[in-house]
């Protein structure tokens, strides 16, 4: 094919053009302005969340919520470890010790089951419990987060929702990301929205995103002079890149149905191959079907990749788990093989919102052609 087929390209929604020239008529470029105020408002009305502030990308967001949860060195972090490393990289900003939770084939994220077992453990052996977990909603799909978030509160354990890949994702008609104290979701470029690079933390709390809110704007005390009493971060989105972020709320849900479109598509040419395997949706979920992934009983992720690649179609394996890369291959973990399993067998399909059925029908094509 001349024309590649990405993974997850931008997809505009008519009107982010239009936003940027009022920004450059305005001159408000950066940092902030108008259309921070207006992105951020339609998070908060979007997600039902009764704060949030606009950042720079997910990561910045978790971090920021680590350091306002009061994570500190020497801390321990509970973490999904079937994720990316933006997900669990601020564990290691605050000189905190992540320990990495297996996930389950019923979700494919973090299992609660595990989690429960090892806060047991670590009760029954009298050391104290970790000051936090980062949950990641993996692919835009909800984890158990009834159950997990029953199990936090219940032992005092700080919950904070990696949900980036996951906006307009739910549970229980409840969106991933409100669950917990805080929520993090990402605009780059590949996710279901996109402001090119960006993230939003959410939470309840107001004195909670406020801080958040200074320290992503290094900590500036209120005089006219730079007064510091603490340090910060560059963590603020600047009012172009909202002006983007604006117009894409707008699609939110056109996307996350032609998302889910997308899936059906890849379910109808491929469901009836006994050799395949889609991630799962929990009952009284919806995910936002960001990226159509599945799993092979016998065929190799790789030689498929290799296949579509030849065919200008991108594809990727899904996410090693953290537990194994080289980073991490002293921190502590509760494993069961699950996640390292998915990593084995598992494929992420081109799932871009702008994509045909046609396209769909042709990457699948391709796939049953490879498989073993």
């Amino acid at each position: 094919m001349k024309k590649r087929i990405f993974l997850s390209p931008p997809h505009m929604g008519g009107r982010e053009l239009e936003y940027i020239k009022q920004v450059f008529e305005s001159n408000y470029i950066a940092p902030l302005g108008e259309f921070v105020d207006r992105f951020e408002k339609s998070i908060k009305n979007y997600t039902k969340s009764r704060y949030a502030v606009a950042l720079s990308s997910a990561t910045a967001a978790l971090h920021l919520a680590l350091r306002v949860a009061g994570v500190k060195e020497g801390d321990e972090v509970l973490a999904s470890t079937f994720t990316f490393i933006g997900s669990v990289a601020p564990i290691l900003y605050q000189k905190a010790t992540p320990i990495f939770i297996d996930s389950d084939y019923e979700s494919w994220n973090l299992d609660p089951n595990l989690l429960e077992d090892f806060i047991l453990k670590r009760l029954k052996s009298g050391k104290k419990l970790p000051k936090a977990l980062i949950l990641t909603h993996l692919y835009g799909q909800s984890a158990k987060i009834e159950e997990i978030y029953f199990l936090c509160e219940k032992y005092g354990i700080i919950l904070i929702e990696d949900a980036a890949e996951s906006l307009g994702a739910t549970y229980k008609e409840k969106h991933t990301g409100t669950f917990g104290r805080f929520g993090a979701y990402s605009f780059n470029g590949n996710k279901i929205l996109t402001t090119s690079g960006g993230g939003v933390l959410v939470g309840e709390n107001q004195k909670d995103i406020e801080k958040a809110r200074f320290l992503s704007t290094q900590a500036k005390e209120p005089y006219l002079h730079y007064e510091h009493k603490t340090y910060g971060y560059n963590y603020r989105l600047s009012n172009v890149l909202a002006a983007i972020g604006v117009g894409q709320m707008e699609v939110i849900e056109k996307r996350v149905k032609k998302r889910r479109e997308i899936f059906e598509w890849y379910k109808s040419f491929l469901g009836n191959f006994e050799e395949i395997e889609f991630m799962p949706e929990l009952p009284q979920s919806r995910g936002n079907r960001w990226l159509t992934t599945l799993t092979f009983k016998r065929s190799n992720p790789l030689k498929i990749i290799e296949h579509l690649e030849k065919h200008n179609i991108e594809s990727r394996p899904l996410w090693k788990p953290m537990h194994l890369q080289p980073l991490f291959k002293d921190a502590p973990k509760v494993v069961k093989g699950v996640s390292e399993d998915l990593f084995k067998r598992g494929l992420c399909l081109p799932s871009g919102s702008a994509m045909s059925k046609e396209e769909v029908e042709l990457v699948s094509s391709l796939i049953i052609e490879s498989m073993e």
